[in-house]
């Protein structure tokens, strides 16, 4: 029997990346190969320990591309470096993060080693943790302003982290029910 996708949420960090291999992955974030594990283990685990990290593969999703996840626990802090993966991997590389409990909310977006955009949030505090670049339509969408200054106020909800992958990427809520293949699951030594 195929294994069944399952979808994820808040809580979590995870990178995107573009037309990659999911060994590739693993090797440029420097995890050991744990094989292939069911859907809802791996994500269990990537949840609930600091140390492993679960590989989709590719996946269709915005702009016809296929993307790769990579998901876990241990990519919240600090994050990884996005620019050098995506330099590494010759990729763009996208970083999402939320944590509903704080509302603290961040994504990134590299391309060839180039960092291209940033966008952190606490929302306990309303502070803007981090701001490079100028949002797009999908991050005007779910509410940024076009640019930052001292009279601007903002307020990001876990939803649009998800809104912003789902345009930029692809939204993890929406994975459950595809028999898209294997995930793999990573581990750092």
């Amino acid at each position: 029997m195929n294994d069944v996708m399952t979808g994820f949420g808040g809580k979590q960090a995870w990178l995107a990346v573009a037309s990659a291999d999911p060994g590739a992955v693993l090797k440029a974030l420097g995890l050991r190969d744990l094989g292939t594990v069911p859907w809802r283990d791996g994500l269990d685990l990537a949840h609930l320990t600091d140390d492993r990290i679960a590989v989709t593969p590719p996946l269709p999703g915005a702009r016809g591309i296929s993307w790769v996840l990579a998901v876990g626990r241990a990519l919240l802090t600090p994050g990884p470096d996005v620019v050098a993966l995506s330099a590494e991997l010759d990729a763009e590389v996208q970083f999402f993060a939320t944590h509903r409990v704080t509302e603290q909310h961040r994504w990134l977006r590299a391309g060839s080693g180039e960092l291209l955009r940033a966008f952190g949030y606490v929302g306990q505090t309303g502070e803007v943790t981090s701001w490079f670049g100028e949002p797009d339509a999908a991050e005007r969408d779910a509410g940024l302003p076009g640019e930052l200054d001292e009279e601007t106020s903002v307020l990001v909800a876990e939803r649009d982290v998800f809104r912003v992958a789902g345009a930029w990427s692809i939204d993890p809520t929406t994975l459950s029910g595809r028999v898209p293949g294997p995930l793999r699951l990573g581990a750092s030594d």
